[in-house]
C-alpha cells in the first residue's frame, strides 16, 4: 500500500485555507489513563493533529519541560507498545484526529523498523517524527512507512538555503520547522527572523509546513500562523500538566485538571481562527 489521500495527515492537510492545530504531550504522563483523557479532550478543544511523544531516557531535542514528562512516564514503564495501544484505544473510542508518534530512533530500532511500521498503520497512526534520524540514513524507515501508508515527518530549522532544500524535496505528510535552534521549550519571543525562515522553506517544498519548538502562547501562535499551514505546542502543554499532575493522578479530581488542560488548548486553537 502506498501513501495516498486516505492517511489523515492529508485528508486534514488538503485545504492549505483552514491552519492545523497540532499539540504534543509524552504518553504515560502523569499516568497512561491520564494521556487517554488528555488527547480525549485535546480533540474535544480542536485540536486536528495529536503529536503523542514515546519517553525516552536521552532525549536530544527536548528541553527541561518534556524530560521531565519523560522520566514521569518512564516511571510507569512506558514503551512504544504502550504507545501503540493508546492510539488503538483513542481510536475504539471515536478519536479521528490525525495521530503522529514522536519517537527517537534507537526504540524503533530495538522494535524493529518493519514491525514498527506495520503495526502504527495496524493500530491506526497516521506517522512518526523521529529528530534524530537524519534524511540521509531514513531510507528504510520512509519505504517501511510508504508500504504501510504512512508518513516520516522530516524536520527542518534554520540552516543553509541548500540543506533547506535538500530536506523540503524529500518531506511528506508535513515538513516540521524547528523556529529555534536548539531544545524544545517555551519562548518568551519568537526569533525576529522566523517569517523568512518560514519563507525560504516553503520555497523548497510542496508539502504543508507546521512550525513548533518555543511557542507557548495565543500571541505567538497568531504571530506565526499566517506564514505556515500548522503551529505544533508542546512544552506549554506539557507544562500545565506538570502543574495538575497531583489531581490527574487522583481518579477523583482527573476530570477538573483535564477540564483544565483543555481550556488553555481552546485559547491556543482560538489564536489560530
Amino acid at each position: 500500500m502506498t501513501t495516498t489521500a486516505t492517511n489523515r495527515i492529508d485528508r486534514l492537510f488538503a485545504d492549505r485555507s483552514r491552519k492545523l492545530f497540532i499539540p504534543f504531550i509524552t504518553v504515560g504522563d502523569p499516568t497512561p489513563e491520564a494521556t487517554f483523557h488528555l488527547v480525549r479532550a485535546m480533540v474535544d478543544a480542536g485540536a486536528d493533529i495529536i503529536e503523542l511523544g514515546v519517553p525516552y531516557s536521552d532525549p536530544l531535542a527536548d528541553g527541561p519541560t518534556i524530560q521531565r514528562a519523560s522520566q514521569r512516564a518512564l516511571q510507569h514503564g512506558v514503551s512504544i507498545a504502550d504507545a501503540l495501544q493508546l492510539v488503538s484505544r483513542l481510536r475504539e473510542s471515536g478519536v479521528e484526529a490525525g495521530i503522529v508518534l514522536f519517537s527517537y530512533f534507537n526504540p524503533v530500532l530495538q522494535y524493529g523498523i518493519e514491525r514498527f511500521f506495520a503495526d502504527l498503520a495496524a493500530h491506526g497512526a497516521d506517522g512518526v517524527v523521529i529528530p534524530d534520524l537524519p534524511i540521509e540514513e531514513n531510507g528504510p524507515a520512509v519505504a517501511a512507512a510508504k508500504q504501510n501508508g504512512l508518513h516520516v515527518i522530516s524536520l527542518v530549522a534554520p540552516t543553509s538555503d541548500t540543506r533547506i532544500k535538500t530536506i523540503g524535496e524529500q518531506a511528506t505528510g508535513f515538513l516540521y520547522c524547528v523556529s529555534s535552534l536548539g531544545v524544545t521549550g517555551a519562548r518568551a519571543e519568537l526569533r525576529e527572523d522566523l517569517a523568512d525562515f518560514l519563507q525560504r522553506v516553503k520555497a523548497s517544498t510542496t508539502a504543508p509546513t507546521a512550525v513548533g519548538f518555543g511557542i507557548s502562547t495565543p500571541e505567538q501562535v497568531r504571530a506565526v500562523a499566517s506564514h505556515t499551514d500548522g503551529v505544533i505546542v508542546g512544552s506549554a502543554i506539557v507544562q500545565e500538566i506538570e502543574k495538575h499532575q497531583d489531581q490527574l493522578k487522583d481518579p477523583a479530581h482527573m476530570p477538573e485538571a483535564v477540564e483544565k488542560i483543555k481550556t488553555f488548548v481552546q485559547q491556543l486553537v482560538s489564536a489560530l481562527q
